[in-house]
């Protein structure tokens, strides 16, 4: 299935990215309330599943915080207008509360801080996640190249998610041995690989990786203590 992270903090309980199988990951993970969703760039992998956000917001009498980069949360009302129009007063359908990432940001007790990175021609980011006595995460599922700035926020990371395409090279996405380097270059604790292409084969994989690298599976869980991330 397409990648997605589920983060669950105490009772805080947040996406990254809606892809098209947002409803099977949903009904599998038996997600419940949503506090918000987080997106790391506007291709269809990852924002395909927006209209699945319905089934999180009948209970909900505010409005669905969304939080992306401004020409994301654009490209977003570009494909779902009818979700930000001034019209859209129906019960269940998703009203989203646009929030523009440009820095670092707190959901609840959650410090949040964009990584942006280079893929293809959209803005896009990753996220790193800090809890005071839990472990840090990096989430970074579509890059081609890491501003050095970035990976200075990436250094010493205790868990990185990242894209990790196809053993042979791509043209928007890190190949296996880009990633590699980039797990190394971080000095992150511990690294999963994600956004895998069928060239992969899973066991096959994990038995050339090195120490510390790991493959990412449907509906693996990482407990940060005190945080709960789900890989979709």
């Amino acid at each position: 299935m397409r990648s997605s992270v589920w983060l669950q903090v105490g009772a805080l309980n947040l996406l990254v990215d809606s892809g098209p199988d947002l409803r099977q990951q949903a009904l599998r993970e038996r997600m419940g309330e949503m506090d918000g969703v987080l997106y790391t760039h506007a291709h269809l992998d990852h924002v395909a599943g927006f209209d699945d956000l319905r089934a999180f917001c009948w209970r909900r009498s505010e409005a669905l915080p969304m939080y992306a980069t401004a020409s994301c949360l654009a490209s977003l009302k570009q494909m779902f207008g009818w979700a930000f129009a001034s019209n859209n007063v129906y019960q269940g359908y998703v009203k989203p509360d646009p929030r523009v990432v440009d820095g670092p940001f707190y959901c609840g007790p959650l410090r949040v801080t964009p990584l942006p990175v280079e893929h293809a021609a959209v803005e896009t980011i990753g996220y790193k996640f800090e809890l005071p006595g839990a472990r840090s995460l990096a989430y970074v599922p579509d890059v081609k190249r890491i501003p050095p700035a970035t990976m200075d926020l990436l250094r010493g990371v205790d868990v990185l998610v990242i894209d990790a395409l196809r053993p042979a090279a791509h043209e928007t996405h890190f190949s296996l041995g880009e990633a590699l380097a980039a797990a190394v270059d971080s000095r992150a604790g511990e690294t999963w690989l994600t956004h895998l292409g069928h060239e992969n084969e899973h066991s096959e994989l994990t038995a050339v990786l090195p120490p510390g690298v790991r493959v990412a599976w449907d509906g693996l869980q990482v407990s940060l203590a005190g945080v709960s991330a789900g890989l979709a």
